[in-house]
């Protein structure tokens, strides 16, 4: 049985870096300063037969206005509200303040379960605060070192209990169901998303673009964290979805600025976290700015994506607020065209990420980046097409020596690649290949979706191409061995 345990506490005591072992990944941004996470970021973790669901939470802080800080404590506070279990953690070497007194009166009142865990208790130097921890009234503390893995197995034993009588009350409520699982699954096929391996899309752009905002809007509730502040997110959340019956994983990410701006250690870590779903991701939303679109920094983000491979859709975002809508749509195109020659064809969406207009188009345009992302093209349909394309031009011929196209074959997708047997590849301009890209796009309809195309030469290595001559053998004998040599 799965259940939900939510790691609260003030911030720096250490929760991130005990998420991260319980999941077994470096998931979690962790720095030495205080307050590195905002969001709320889920996890699979295990501790031996014992598997469930860690959710990593922002620092309470005293705050309930409508700050930052404030914002942050709300969203930690509903993730206790959703979780089954809570680790309440504390700083064995700060000792209990008068802030851990406060919210261990609010976990007392809102959690059914709580964990009471003495962090940072290896050596002498936390025995003290670990003792003292029994003073919130919240059972006997747990001495943990999210650092060096001390105390786990003692978890463990705190959560199996726990875990069982969770199972007993899922089972009394919850009829069995019969999964039927395909493990005969085709890897050149294209994928199908299903629950377990949901499609992966990611959204990036600059700070303060609304990348937050418009997943709470895909997800129809408020699960991220959003704000007028630029660079709020700072790890790449990720949040699953169901569209229409479509498996979907949501990643928002980080606000990425000119790497000449990125200085502090913190930001570059949030960079390089976003980078990272950009190459685990299938659907990539670059979000500009309906205000200032097309900035160097949105034409950078495009054409790594682009190199990465993966389906690219561009979002205007803010689109409620713009007075001229025809004109400024016009310029978009024009703009896009003229800009990103190589994502030429690529989904362009207006949306309101504050109101939600244009976000049935935007799933649209996702799905059908995806399935242009995974298709497929038959050998004979290529030769063809091929045929047809080396009629209309034909190939150029260096030194007077024609380049010949004999032969053409997909050999992937996700995205599509495609190679060409042909003579001397290595003579072939630059200029025909893309010729060759733009006329697959356009007759097999695969607008926007990174294509590779390889040349491969078709010759046969002559296997007495290094061998010296030598006399034959009957004219040997007739010369004499000594003839012969000479």
């Amino acid at each position: 049985m799965s259940f939900t345990l939510a790691i609260v506490g003030r911030p720096n005591v250490g929760k991130s870096t005990l998420f991260n072992r319980l999941v077994g990944k470096r998931l979690a941004l962790v720095d030495d300063q205080p307050g590195v996470t905002r969001d709320l970021r889920e996890g699979a973790a295990r501790i031996a037969d014992l598997k469930f669901t860690v959710i990593d939470t922002a620092g309470l802080e005293e705050a309930t206005d409508e700050s930052l800080q404030g914002r942050m404590r709300a969203l930690t506070e509903r993730a206790v509200d959703m979780a089954d279990v809570c680790l309440f953690m504390i700083d064995a070497r700060a000792g209990v303040t008068a802030t851990d007194r406060v919210f261990a009166d609010i976990l007392r009142k809102r959690a059914d379960h709580v964990i009471l865990a003495a962090n940072k208790a290896e050596g002498k130097a936390g025995e003290a605060g670990a003792l003292e921890a029994y003073s919130l009234g919240l059972g006997d503390p747990l001495s943990l070192s999210a650092e060096h893995g001390e105390g786990v197995s003692e978890l463990y034993t705190m959560l199996a209990p726990i875990a069982d009588e969770l199972a007993e009350k899922q089972e009394s409520f919850e009829p069995e169901t019969d999964v039927e699982i395909d493990e005969d699954e085709d890897e050149d096929a294209p994928r199908v998303p299903t629950k377990a391996k949901p499609l992966q899309v990611a959204v990036v752009g600059r700070p303060n673009a609304g990348k937050s905002t418009l997943i709470n809007q895909l997800l129809g509730e408020d699960r991220l964290l959003t704000g007028p502040e630029a660079g709020i997110t700072r790890d790449s959340i990720s949040v699953q979805v169901d569209w229409n019956g479509v498996p979907v994983r949501l990643f928002d990410t980080a606000g990425m600025r000119k790497r000449a701006k990125v200085q502090e250690k913190l930001e570059k870590l949030s960079v390089s976290d976003g980078l990272r779903a950009v190459k685990f991701a299938e659907v990539v939303v670059v979000l500009l700015d309906a205000a200032i679109p097309f900035e160097q920094q949105d034409l950078r983000l495009a054409d790594l994506v682009e190199r990465e491979g993966r389906a690219v859709v561009v979002a205007v975002n803010k689109w409620d607020v713009e007075p001229h809508k025809q004109q400024k749509l016009k310029d978009l195109r024009e703009s896009f065209e003229r800009l990103l020659p190589q994502l030429r064809g690529a989904p362009l969406v207006t949306v309101s990420a504050k109101t939600g207009r244009g976000m049935d188009r935007l799933q649209d345009a996702i799905m059908r980046a995806h399935e242009v992302w995974n298709r497929r093209v038959t050998t004979s349909q290529l030769n063809r097409w091929l045929m047809a394309m080396m009629e209309a031009h034909p190939p150029p011929a260096p030194g007077g020596r024609r380049i010949k196209l004999r032969y053409m074959t997909q050999a992937k997708t996700r995205p599509p690649g495609f190679v060409v047997m042909c003579s001397h590849p290595e003579k072939l301009p630059e200029s025909y290949s893309r010729y060759l890209i733009n006329g697959l796009r356009e007759d097999f309809d695969m607008p926007g979706t990174p294509i590779r195309l390889y040349m491969r030469s078709q010759a046969a290595a002559n296997p007495y191409k290094d061998r010296k001559k030598s006399t034959p053998s009957r004219l040997r004998k007739h010369l004499g061995k000594g003839a012969a040599d000479e």
